[in-house]
């Protein structure tokens, strides 16, 4: 009777694990050595009890805030069953989670191919090539998902970042970027910020931050710094999912056409709109903040910041406001800080670096005359 049923039993067919178990802990221990990134403060000095921080996301090793999204993305095909051994990998994307996904592909020793609009910052696309991932450059912005999703039809793993973000991403924990910023503000002298502020590009970060600030019953407002008339600015106004931006953005990541599956209104406290010539005005104005150079995003985020502190010191208010500084300048190089690349585009950032200083300066938000232009 044993040898009958020892006999019955057959081998299991490869269903993958082993390598899905061998990949997830790569991940982790990715994890594991990538320490949090720094918190920076700026002290302006007119504005006496507010205090500001800035993330470093740019810090990551590959060098953006969407180093956490690919992870993330990553682990949820994996545990999903969605990515297998030897499987391409593909995803849509402006530049920075492209750049991200390729590095953890190599990792993981896959093919990934990132389906970027042409007008991409050429920075960006050397540097996905640069760690081993393919760029295939749509010249109409509104086809990369169709082409991303065009890719998966022929057996690739669609990352798909737009569509996947808010949900790929642990909002509760496990050292999300919500919950890293106010661990590190414990020992501040405001460790409950008043506001946090960030971008929207997929909606994922917003979404993890305005959830996790529920999560932990905080008094905190997420504010979403964007690009006048992006779709977001005008979806979240309307809550409407249909809404598309009224004019197009210069800066890189955020201000989408339209509004993105990831997007949760319901989180969102306010939304700051920004011109491109004050965010890339900001971004100039970064290096002698920081010492680094960081990209237009990081541009709009400051700009947002110190609207709200002026409005908080004119109220008079104390507290601290969050932000993020989310890629490094250096792939903006042709684009945002070629100073013939902005005069081609009519972009005269004078007028926004005088606001700026004197925002700084002065502790009060006075836009120029040109505010309602690019």
């Amino acid at each position: 009777m044993r040898e009958a049923a020892h006999a019955s039993i057959e081998p299991r067919p490869y269903d993958g694990r082993g390598w899905v178990r061998g990949a997830l802990d790569k991940l982790a221990r990715e994890a594991a050595r990538s320490a949090d990134t720094h918190l920076l403060e700026l002290e302006p000095h007119g504005f006496e009890g507010i205090r500001i921080y800035f993330k470093d996301e740019a810090a990551h090793p590959t060098g953006s805030l969407k180093h956490r999204l690919a992870r993330s993305l990553y682990l949820y095909a994996l545990c999903n069953g969605r990515l297998r051994e030897g499987q391409a990998v593909v995803d849509a994307s402006s530049g920075s989670t492209a750049i991200s996904e390729a590095w953890f592909a190599r990792m993981l020793g896959l093919r990934f191919t990132a389906v970027m609009p042409a007008c991409t910052a050429p920075g960006k696309v050397r540097d996905v090539r640069a760690v081993g991932g393919e760029c295939e450059l749509v010249d109409d912005p509104a086809e990369v998902h169709a082409r991303a999703a065009a890719h998966a039809a022929r057996g690739a793993c669609h990352l798909d970042q737009f569509g996947l973000a808010e949900r790929a991403t642990d909002w509760r924990g496990n050292n999300n970027i919500a919950e890293s910023i106010i661990g590190q503000l414990a020992r501040e002298p405001m460790p409950v910020p008043a506001w946090i502020v960030c971008g929207a590009g997929t909606g994922g970060t917003s979404a993890t931050i305005g959830r996790y600030l529920r999560y932990r019953g905080l008094d905190t407002r997420l504010c979403v710094a964007e690009p006048t008339g992006s779709g977001f600015v005008h979806g979240w106004r309307t809550r409407s999912p249909d809404a598309r931006a009224s004019r197009a953005s210069l800066i890189e990541g955020i201000g989408r056409p339209r509004v993105e599956p990831g997007f949760l209104f319901d989180v969102v406290d306010e939304v700051v709109e920004v011109p491109d010539a004050a965010s890339i005005a900001a971004a100039w104005l970064l290096p002698e903040l920081f010492g680094h150079r960081y990209g237009g995003s990081s541009g709009t985020n400051l700009v947002a910041c110190l609207q709200l502190a002026a409005r908080m010191h004119a109220q008079g208010e104390r507290g601290s406001i969050v932000s993020l500084l989310c890629d490094r300048g250096e792939r903006y190089a042709q684009t945002l800080f070629d100073p013939a690349w902005l005069a081609e585009r009519e972009i005269d950032r004078g007028p926004w670096d005088g606001a700026l200083r004197a925002a700084l300066r002065e502790g009060a938000w006075n836009a120029p005359a040109c505010a309602n232009g690019r």
